[in-house]
């Protein structure tokens, strides 16, 4: 608020705060307030203009709204108590209501309009008849510009909009309660009112969006209630008001056109809103509709008021009606009168209004397509689309759409028509061009992020990501096209493409970049064969792109995009092999391996690889160029000073070194030529681990973090060079070659024991060591006792779980052969493991999803695989050697609970396959000493009766579940198990324990007796299930078993 002559500072040092008007009223206790909000000194004070004095509920709502920063909370507080006090008094309405009448401070009128609101709300079905009367009366007063006693007081329509807004909700809140029951003159009554000017006007406006906005818009989720209440409004308005309601709209437009467009803009955005439940009639005649195409015809009027004009037509255009009436409408709107008017300002209001139109009039349109099934009616729809379908390309290519519309569901849409048709028509074909240029020019980077995405920073990063997911539809729909207009698709993407490489250093990058995203995303509906023989356009631009060599290749997104695509038409190259040093080309120069940006580089490298994979054998002429070409590369990631901290994971660059494994590991290179590539690779970086090595031993700490990472990289590279030999060829064909990679890993091992404690070190060994065992075969077995032994000496979950899977490889490799190795190291890992793991369910739930809780679930369910395993392959003596004996119980006991409670079923399932193995291997019907003392007893009591019985009773055992059911079939097949190997004490005590407790019936139980003694498994299953099923009908949840 000013100053003025009339300014007063109020200075207070501490105030009692009551009511100061309505003495005869229920006052509230007094809040004694210490205000400290007021220090000359400090120059904080507030400035009331023009008062002579304020009460104390005006300067209690004014330090509830301050935001100079003055107030302290404690003052703000108790302000918002004494406010609630005089909320929660029975006369508050007239309280609010005075004010309103005489106070100007804008904060103090909304402060007494929201407590209005609220009161109205919550406390209306208790309120007197008179007190509504006075309520509805003054409220409809202060919105018709009306004094409520002929004195000279405030108006609450002269105040800023937020206020009348708020005064709008009130009058909202009184229809919801009264209309049209109670009051039900409101908006007759309010009509000739308008006639008082703007302020009126305005006011009506903002009651009618109020309404839209707290009733009647379906935008909004409502309640069954507001529906209710909401058709009631619409119908009594559609009787009693409607139609008077639209005249003064016109009447309104019409007068105020050349004066106050802000006004009809607010009109006419109001009227927009009605007109999808009001009689369209009333607009859609000859007397509404061309004000509406004049007001956007005429260039002279500002941009909001036709854009208002236009979205009142959309709405008209938009109304829910029978596709014949609607036709009808449309053809009557002569539409192509304003489909000129988009090639103005494309950034101007109107334009961007008048683009919604046009495509929410096509969309329509396309709707009556659809639908009409009469043939005159389609072609006359047909024609009208085919009129308007231009501007609404153009509209499409040039202008800022409101987000709400979906472009690739039209064009979907109106794509999905053509389906079947053959041949496609001139204008047809026309538009699919058309199509294809709004797909190319949507999917565009924007130039404003060029920077940001070169250089892939937080805002490059968000604008990809948005980028990667606005292209999606639009790439399905590319597809589509090309399926509906396969040559036009073709001709327009070697346009795009033509134009993009003979280009000048002019053009942007994303007009280049969108090219070859359309011709990469063209390659996914191409069959294997098309690609093969280079169907279509494939034999002139595959070559073309690899000979180019754009003046943006330096951008990160255009190289990217070109190695993609490249990489996607291999399979022609493949059958063309004279484009294979152009290929070559590409990736070895500055535009792929030896490109300036880093992460292009190593997208490079990965991709070579993948190339490499698919033309091996045609590359073996180029490997000494390939090589040279590469020896930069090979030396800078394994240069003693280097180690990449930007990239990692699949791109790390290390996939260069299993491009070079793979040319020069095949049979096809002569074993000189073989060992001398290799030798020049491995021992330089074995010469590097070693210096590393022994250099560790003096280096402090942060050098020798520099160095653990250039180990790792040195150790990457190795093993991913290794990729491309085979067993056969290093220890059959050339052995002189195996010796080399033996050699390696005994340098590789040496790291275990100077870096025990660096996790990140062990792994890639490990890595390594799983790779010697694919290709040195059997040959590695010398070296796996002291890796074993190093590799063990680590405790932690992770590490175990590491250890578990590499030993689970050496188990399925070679079977047997492996039983010295793991008569030794399994007393180790049962230690281990039954030390870290809880002998029942490891913690789950809230507050259980811990990094510490994961490791624990993931070595247990490794340990079970492990365990597996070792049944599963013959092994099962070791769980019996002198060492490991003593492991035994508790690996049986925690079998038994996994089989009946882990939440897993696939574990359940592994744990019964392990007893059902045991079972097989350790319990033989011959007479004499069992192999297993105790064993037996064990499976009959424990085994059979929890897991095969009484966990399945339990009624989360759904058999309708197919992880369930697989599981159900295994302990089916364990009580067969069992009877061929125990005969009646098995059947005996299953029957006479388990199903005597379970109260099973005697026939039923003596017929499962047969089907277990017959050979039918599929009969003795289905039976199983019925008894199960029987059974837990009969106990109805009243045992429980476990």
């Amino acid at each position: 608020m000013g100053g003025g002559a009339g300014e007063r500072l109020f200075l207070v040092a501490s105030i009692s705060l009551s009511l100061s008007r309505n003495p005869s009223s229920c006052e509230p206790r007094s809040v004694l307030l210490d205000i400290q909000a007021f220090s000359t000194a400090k120059g904080l004070f507030y400035k009331i203009s023009g008062f002579a004095s304020m009460d104390d509920l005006e300067k209690a709502v004014l330090i509830i709204f301050d935001e100079s920063g003055t107030v302290t909370s404690v003052l703000k507080s108790q302000a918002v108590a004494f406010c609630q006090q005089i909320k929660d008094n029975p006369s508050i309405c007239r309280i609010c209501i005075e004010r309103l009448c005489f106070s100007k401070l804008v904060q103090v009128q909304f402060w007494c309009l929201q407590c209005l609101h609220e009161v109205l709300r919550s406390r209306y079905s208790g309120m007197s008849t008179e007190e509504k009367s006075f309520v509805r009366t003054s409220v409809f007063s202060m919105a018709c510009y009306e004094t409520l006693d002929n004195s000279n007081s405030v108006k609450v329509l002269d105040g800023p909009s937020y206020v009348k807004n708020k005064l709008a909700q009130v009058m909202v809140t009184l229809i919801y309660y009264e209309y049209p029951s109670i009051w039900s003159s409101i908006f007759v009554d309010f009509l000739p009112n308008l006639s008082k000017g703007g302020l009126v006007i305005d006011m009506f406006c903002r009651v009618l969006n109020a309404l839209d906005d707290e009733l009647i818009s379906q935008d909004y989720p409502r309640t069954p209630e507001e529906g209710v209440v909401s058709g009631k409004i619409k119908d009594a308005m559609r009787q009693q008001c409607v139609n008077q309601i639209v005249h003064a709209w016109y009447d309104i437009v019409s007068l105020y056109k050349n004066t106050d467009s802000e006004l009809c803009s607010f009109v006419l955005d109001t009227m927009r809103r009605y007109i999808s439940w009001i009689e369209i009639g009333l607009v859609a005649n000859n007397t509404f509709l061309p004000l509406l195409f004049e007001l956007m015809l005429v260039e002279g009027l500002p941009d909001q008021l036709r854009s208002a004009a236009s979205g009142c037509v959309l709405a008209v255009v938009s109304k829910r009606m029978d596709s014949q009436a609607k036709l009808t409408l449309l053809q009557s709107l002569q539409m192509n009168r304003v489909f000129g008017l988009v090639a103005g300002d494309v950034d101007s209001e109107f334009v961007s209004g008048l683009a919604s139109l046009l495509i929410g009039y096509a969309s329509v349109l396309l709707d009556c397509l659809k639908n009409l099934n009469n043939g005159d009616h389609k072609r006359a729809s047909t024609d009208l689309l085919n009129e308007v379908l231009p501007s609404v390309f153009y509209v499409m290519q040039n202008c800022e759409l409101d987000t709400t519309f979906s472009i690739v569901q039209f064009l979907s849409g109106y794509v999905a028509t053509m389906k079947g048709v053959s041949p496609l028509s001139e204008t047809q074909l026309f538009h699919v061009g058309q199509i294809l240029e709004v797909i190319r020019m949507q999917i565009r980077f924007d130039p404003m992020y060029r920077d940001n995405l070169d250089v892939l920073d937080k805002v490059g990063r968000e604008e990809e990501d948005r980028m990667i997911e606005h292209r999606k539809d639009l790439l399905v729909l590319l597809r589509t096209v090309g399926r509906v207009a396969p040559d036009v698709t073709q001709i327009f993407i070697r346009n795009s493409l033509s134009s993009a490489v003979g280009s000048s250093h002019d053009i942007n990058v994303e007009e280049v970049e969108a090219a070859l995203s359309l011709f990469y995303a063209f390659g996914e509906s191409l069959s294997d064969e098309a690609m093969r023989t280079g169907s279509g356009i494939l034999r002139e631009l595959v070559p073309m792109l690899l000979s180019t060599k754009f003046p943006c290749h330096s951008n990160r997104l255009v190289a990217l995009v070109y190695l993609d695509t490249i990489t996607r038409y291999m399979k022609f190259v493949l059958e063309n092999n004279q484009y294979i040093p152009l290929v070559l080309a590409a990736f070895l120069d500055d535009r792929g391996i030896h490109h300036s940006k880093v992460k292009v580089s190593r997208r490079a490298s990965y991709l070579f690889m993948r190339v490499v994979k698919l033309l091996k054998a045609k590359l073996v002429p180029f490997i000494e160029t390939i090589l040279q070409s590469l020896n930069d590369t090979v030396s800078q990631f394994t240069s003693m000073d280097y180690a990449s901290k930007e990239l990692s994971g699949s791109e790390d660059g290390s996939h260069i070194f299993e491009a070079i494994g793979l040319l020069i590991g095949m049979e096809d290179v002569p074993l000189e030529k073989q060992t001398e590539y290799l030798s020049s690779l491995l021992t330089p970086l074995c010469q590097q681990v070693e210096i590393l090595i022994v250099n560790s031993r003096v280096q402090n700490s942060e050098e020798s973090q520099s160095k653990v990472a250039n180990i790792q990289q040195l150790i990457m590279a190795i093993n991913a060079l290794s990729k491309g030999f085979s067993e056969r060829l290093v220890t059959a064909s050339r052995p002189a070659i195996g010796l080399m990679f033996k050699q390696t890993l005994d340098v590789l091992l040496q790291i275990l024991v100077i870096f025990p404690k660096v996790e990140t070190l062990r792994s890639k060994v490990t890595s390594f060591i799983h790779r010697m065992v694919e290709t040195l075969g059997s040959s590695v077995f010398p070296y796996l006792p002291k890796a074993l032994e190093q590799l063990l000496s680590e405790s932690e979950p992770k590490e175990l779980v590491g250890f578990l899977v590499l030993i689970n490889q050496l188990i399925c490799k070679f079977n047997t052969s492996v039983q010295d190795i793991l008569e030794n190291v399994y007393p180790v890992i049962s230690s281990r493991v039954f030390s870290i793991i809880p002998r029942d369910t490891i913690p789950s739930g809230p507050g259980s999803n811990t990094e510490e809780i994961r490791e624990l679930q993931e070595l247990q369910r490794t340990f079970y695989t492990f365990l597996h395993v070792v049944a599963t392959h013959g092994l099962s003596s070791v769980f019996l050697s002198a060492k490991s004996r003593v492991y035994l119980d508790p690996m049986m006991q925690l079998l038994l609970f996994t089989c009946c409670n882990h939440k897993d079923l696939t574990v359940r399932k592994a744990c019964v396959q392990i007893f059902i193995r045991l079972i097989k291997d350790w319990c033989n019907r011959t007479y004499g000493e069992e192999k297993v003392p105790g064993f037996q007893t064990f499976v009959i009591e424990a085994f059979a009766t929890n897991c095969c019985l009484y966990s399945v009773l339990d009624k989360s055992f759904e058999f309708r579940d197919a992880n369930t059911f697989v599981l159900f079939g295994e302990i089916v097949m364990a009580q067969k198990v069992m009877y061929e190997k125990f005969g009646n004490d098995f059947l005996i005590n299953f029957v006479s324990k388990g199903f005597l407790a379970a109260h099973c019936p005697q026939d039923l139980a003596e017929e499962y007796c047969q089907k277990v003694q017959g050979n039918d498994m599929k009969s003795l299953k289905s039976f199983y299930q019925s008894l199960i099923e029987n059974l837990r009908v009969q106990q109805n949840g009243s045992l429980v078993f476990r």
